[in-house]
């Protein structure tokens, strides 16, 4: 049976370190919860993503099933994606203009969940922490099909190219939609690649599970995101489930969408909108040199960059077989060179002979050889000296197997 759950949040946006406006928009409202990171540069990505926070608005309501809520987040977000693409139509210097969308809509005890993009949506549930999104850039398929691995996704040159986003890009985007039930002491992080490319899932893992409130856990990641050196837009909204009642959701919007649009517009630092920390000391913004490219300018190049990097591996991977092969040889070598000073008495079943090396061998390699035929017949020999030589009896030097021979010529017969 569905349980009866109430529901707290928390939202926040800063500015970041480097950038001169804030291209993130964040929505916690009573029933819907989002964050949007745009893309398009300077007087483009907040357009993107103000427009379609507060076109999401409108899913702020109840719904009677999850399957329904997420089929009408979907059908909102292809919308939103026309008016968009209208937009840039009507004002041809936002062309390039983008979005990522990560929302949930809560009915009942389950989430439709909405998400496009690299912005994520983690779950905190009884201590354990994981990602709920798949990220939709270039990089991450290339980590799903073995081409790099994670660590090597952290710092690829190419990490921020989306391959989904809403905008001008693509009529018809793919929009992933899932629904989750969720209980009591979950926590839903919603967040900006500001906060995830920085700071670590273990740091998001800490803050959350030591949290003494909610709107404290979402200063705390953006603060942490910040001394990490955050370039970025930084964006977080908290959902937290509980069993008791809490006090009633009041809407609110943070980041780009909380200002008016400006269209076309070079946003001034008073317009740029979640640059302050409930109260903190605001970072003075230089100057925005970053561009979020569009995927099909660069594909090429990540393709090519890619197979690089392979080749890359897999010279590394000859060098360092062919130094261990190296090392193996030379001390093979070394080896076999030190037996060839070791000498031994023995016979060949006929004569007393005097053989250079050891008595081993390794496999069908033989460390030993004739070295010299005294011409003594086994036979001549006592039959305590037979044994002893058919057991063979080592040397320390050739000087020492002629001495042992020489005392067996004296026993002789």
């Amino acid at each position: 049976m569905p349980l009866t759950v109430y529901y707290s949040s928390a939202a926040g946006s800063h500015v970041g370190m480097v950038r001169a406006n804030n291209q993130d928009s964040g929505y916690s409202g009573v029933d819907l919860f989002v964050v949007a990171d745009g893309m398009g540069g300077h007087a483009g990505g907040d357009v993107a993503s103000a427009l379609t926070i507060k076109s999401l608005q409108e899913l702020d309501r109840e719904f009677t099933a999850p399957e329904d809520a997420a089929s009408a987040f979907r059908d909102k977000l292809l919308t939103t994606n026309k008016v968009l693409s209208e937009t840039v139509y009507e004002h041809p210097e936002l062309a390039g203009m983008g979005t990522t969308v990560s929302g949930l809509i809560t009915v009942g005890d389950q989430l439709a969940l909405a998400h496009i993009g690299d912005s994520r949506v983690y779950l905190l549930r009884e201590g354990e922490f994981s990602q709920i999104t798949a990220d939709h850039t270039f990089v991450q398929r290339l980590v799903d099909s073995g081409r790099i691995t994670e660590e090597e996704a952290k710092t690829h040159p190419r990490r921020s190219v989306l391959m989904r986003v809403l905008g001008d890009v693509d009529s018809s985007p793919e929009i992933d939609t899932m629904v989750f039930r969720t209980q009591p002491g979950d926590v839903w992080l919603l967040c900006s690649d500001g906060l995830s490319s920085y700071v670590s899932d273990t740091e998001l893992h800490d803050i959350l599970t030591q949290r003494t409130s909610l709107d404290g856990a979402v200063d705390k990641l953006i603060e942490k995101s910040l001394v990490h050196g955050a370039p970025d837009n930084v964006t977080a909204v908290l959902l937290e489930t509980h069993a008791t009642p809490q006090a009633d959701l009041e809407p609110k919007t943070v980041g780009s969408a909380s200002m008016p649009i400006a269209y076309g517009e070079a946003e001034s630092d008073s317009a740029s909108g979640g640059g302050w920390l409930r109260g903190g000391r605001r970072v003075a913004p230089v100057p925005e040199s970053h561009f979020e490219p569009r995927v099909d300018d660069y594909l090429d190049e990540i393709i090519a960059e890619s197979r690089r990097r392979v080749r890359q591996r897999r010279v590394i991977w000859l060098l360092a077989v062919a130094l261990v092969a190296a090392i193996l040889a030379t001390g093979t070598f070394l080896a076999y060179q030190w037996t060839q000073t070791r000498f031994f008495v023995g016979t060949n079943g006929d004569t007393v002979l005097i053989y250079q090396g050891i008595q081993q061998d390794v496999g069908p390699i033989s460390l030993s050889s004739e070295f010299e035929d005294t011409g003594i017949p086994i036979d001549s020999l006592g039959a305590f000296d037979r044994r002893r030589v058919e057991a063979t009896i080592n040397a320390e030097s050739i000087e020492n197997a002629r001495e042992i021979v020489l005392r067996l010529e004296d026993t002789d017969g």
